[in-house]
């Protein structure tokens, strides 16, 4: 068995031992004739908060966690850049922004709405990155694009919280930056799957482009690979990842960019076979810290995209250090 093989079986296993304490563990104890009420009745109270409180709030962090680290790998090979993740190419943030204009215009009050908003946003993101990267080759005129649309989509969120005329819904924004699955239902569950899914397979058509794309653009450009083809699969991927994952939890940082990190080098940096260890690295990711953020024993529970950046953050700052090394080398 291949090393890719062993490494996703063991990150399968541990994604269902986390997604059973998931759902085992929580703000409310259960004691063991109580969880066993809840396997054996489907209509108890144990019962209502595994299976309809828990379990699809779990099921919705290993999605979104899948997605994060699906479009994260994606970008890292497109660009072959470790320090490429749909936040900094600004997918994520005018996903944001579109799901924040909804909340404030009031759309919030229509099913799905927000949801819509948000992979609309992502869209247009990948579209402006896609137009743009058919007109400029560099990988690092892309980034710095991404990084533009960043700082302009959070300008404009900015800009929606000073003009809001309704606190309510300025706190709903803020909740909703802030990123997280509390609450959510199997109806969430079902909207995010299949982005995701669709995502997975334009990332699985990429694969062998990256693969190739590694060895250098002008090596693969002669070998026959078609750029604006691989570049439109990785993008579209992207976008719809990273949409589909914001409009269901919010704005969650840095899981993209750590997630194939933590499995690259059991595939020896293979950018086509990291796609796979790298949503499950980030489903993992996802389920773990969502668990650690609601057992914290805070008054309120922490928001799971401010988990996840006081985590990130040091590991994004390491991994930007090792980088500047490997640069002056």
């Amino acid at each position: 068995m291949t090393r890719p093989s062993r490494l996703t079986l063991v990150l399968a296993g541990l994604i269902a031992v986390a997604a059973v304490m998931g759902i085992l563990l929580g703000e409310t104890v259960f004691n063991m004739a109580q969880i066993t009420q809840a396997f054996t009745d489907p209509g108890s109270g144990p019962a209502e908060v595994f299976w309809q409180v828990r379990a699809p709030r779990v099921a919705t962090a290993l999605m979104v966690g899948a997605a994060l680290g699906l479009s994260g790998a994606v970008m890292q090979g497109l660009l072959r850049n470790p320090l490429a993740d749909p936040g900094v190419l600004g997918v994520s943030a005018a996903a944001a922004l579109a799901a924040a204009g909804a909340i404030v215009l009031g759309a919030a009050a229509i099913p799905g709405a927000v949801e819509v908003s948000a992979l609309i946003g992502a869209g247009l993101a990948g579209g402006l990155l896609i137009l743009f990267s058919a007109r400029v080759r560099s990988p690092e005129a892309l980034i710095l694009f991404g990084v533009a649309v960043s700082s302009f989509a959070g300008a404009a969120t900015a800009l929606i919280f000073n003009l809001s005329p309704s606190p309510i819904a300025t706190a709903e924004v803020m909740n909703w930056l802030l990123g997280s699955v509390q609450n959510r239902s199997w109806i969430d569950v079902a909207w995010v799957t299949p982005a995701v899914l669709v995502a997975a397979a334009l990332a699985a058509a990429a694969a062998p482009g990256l693969r190739m794309l590694s060895l250098g653009e002008e090596t693969a450009r002669t070998s026959g690979l078609p750029m604006a083809r691989l570049r439109l699969l990785a993008l579209a991927a992207t976008a719809l990842a990273a949409g589909a994952a914001v409009a269901v939890a919010g704005v969650i940082g840095f899981v993209g960019l750590a997630a194939p990190h933590l499995v690259r080098s059991a595939v020896r940096g293979d950018p086509g076979r990291l796609l796979l260890p790298s949503a499950l690295a980030g489903a993992l990711m996802l389920v773990v810290a969502d668990l650690l953020a609601r057992m914290t024993p805070t008054d309120q529970e922490l928001k799971l995209g401010v988990f996840t950046a006081l985590v990130g953050a040091p590991l994004f700052a390491l991994i930007a250090w090792r980088a500047a090394r490997e640069w002056r080398l």
